[in-house]
């Protein structure tokens, strides 16, 4: 056996006479264990409410997303639509969108109406949000679904017959309006569900048939804001945004979910990486006990230190075994921090010990890239900690 590391394990198990060394070693221990669990569990927990919060977009948003690059609109042609005919492409919707100004009894709100075809939910799951009233039913044409932070803005409710839903958009032209009453197009809805996703979902969209928000914007019938697509496989993304790119040429753009939501997936990620830094920077603090547990064990083995000094044990070796000593002690608890939080997180996962709400648990997930982490970042530093404290051994202790 190596000899430095046979002697740091004995220092490692053995008692000191010293009781407060024994005291200090546990408490450097134990804060590595309380270390590991908390790094570990915030980054469970974090990698829970991110795929909590993608999951509310993938109800909102298709794999793939087909615009122009100039202007708002264009025609959707044959040869658009045999281009789309491809085994990647499972279904595709057409849609159109614009800023609109709505106004119910005195109440005015600026959201986005969106205008959908019949395919639209073989795209996204838009009904499976919806908890009061109904999704767009085919034969009203004047149909809406609406947010729920828009219901609250307007106080406005489903199936209300008595008073529309009134949607302006501004008449396409330049210079001064002159006349306001003129100066914009005009339609009536009649909000038959509302949905409920995010709050900033919640104030931005208003959803009606496509016919209906062709006719706001005076768009002909071949006329539309964007394409949207369910892919038959999210391993096929890169490819099909290639094909798409190649065949529709430089006038239209495609965006995948992540690009269409990138601020949020950047949002998440600092947080993520900031939560990460400030529990690294507690493990450090905590890795300081760590050191003065060491020094106090060369302080209290000086003798022993001095006797295999003159034995033949160089001071490199000697400086090994507290380094090693330190490294087998942030082991340990590594160890029994890392086995504790993963069944914590587990028996989370499964059985919900901690709940938001009395029918929603605190979102946690089981990552093995997460463990990786956890222990890279503790065994680095425990190592570094260790190397710290063994450079306080000199000849002068030794001699």
């Amino acid at each position: 056996m190596n000899f430095p590391l046979y002697i740091a394990k004995r220092y490692l198990l053995s008692k000191s006479s010293n009781n407060a060394i024994n005291i200090i070693t546990l408490i450097a221990t134990i804060g590595v264990i309380v270390s590991a669990i908390a790094l570990f569990i915030v980054l469970s927990v974090f990698s829970g409410l991110k795929n909590f919060s993608l999951d509310f977009i993938r109800v909102s948003d298709p794999d793939l997303k087909i615009s122009s690059v100039k202007g708002k609109s264009f025609l959707f042609t044959d040869t658009i639509q045999s281009k789309l005919q491809n085994d990647n492409i499972a279904h595709f919707t057409k849609v159109v969108e614009e800023k609109a100004f709505f106004n119910y009894r005195e109440k005015q709100h600026i959201a986005v109406i969106k205008g959908i075809d019949a395919n639209y939910l073989l795209v996204n799951n838009m009904d499976t949000a919806v908890y009061t009233g109904d999704w767009l039913i085919k034969e009203y044409t004047n149909a809406a679904v609406i947010g729920n932070g828009i219901s609250n803005i307007l106080s406005l409710g489903t199936y209300d017959t008595e008073e529309p839903l009134k949607v302006f958009v501004p008449k396409p032209g330049k210079g001064y309006i002159n006349n306001p009453k003129t100066a914009f197009n005009q339609i009536n809805l009649q909000p038959i569900g509302i949905f409920k996703l995010t709050e900033d979902l919640d104030s931005k969209y208003v959803f009606s048939n496509l016919e209906m928000a062709q006719k706001l914007l005076k768009y002909e019938p071949k006329r539309i804001s964007a394409i949207e697509l369910k892919l038959t496989d999210d391993n096929s993304i890169d490819e099909t945004v290639s094909y798409l790119k190649n065949t529709l040429g430089t006038n239209f753009k495609v965006e995948t979910r992540k690009q269409l939501n990138a601020v949020f997936y950047k949002m998440i990620n600092t947080e993520n990486i900031v939560s990460y830094l400030v529990f690294t920077l507690i493990l450090i603090i905590a890795l300081f006990n760590v050191i003065g547990a060491i020094v106090m064990m060369i302080l209290d083995k000086r003798e022993n230190l001095k006797t295999l000094f003159s034995v033949g044990v160089t001071l490199q070796e000697i400086r090994r075994v507290f380094i090693l000593q330190g490294f087998l002690l942030t082991l340990v608890g590594l160890g029994i921090g890392l086995s504790i939080a993963i069944i914590f997180v587990l028996l989370q996962q499964k059985f919900g010990l901690i709940m938001i709400t009395p029918t929603l648990a605190y979102p946690v997930e089981f990552k093995m890239m997460n463990v990786i982490i956890v222990m890279c970042t503790i065994v680095l530093l425990g190592f570094l900690a260790a190397k710290i404290a063994s450079n306080r051994i000199s000849n002068k202790i030794i001699q």
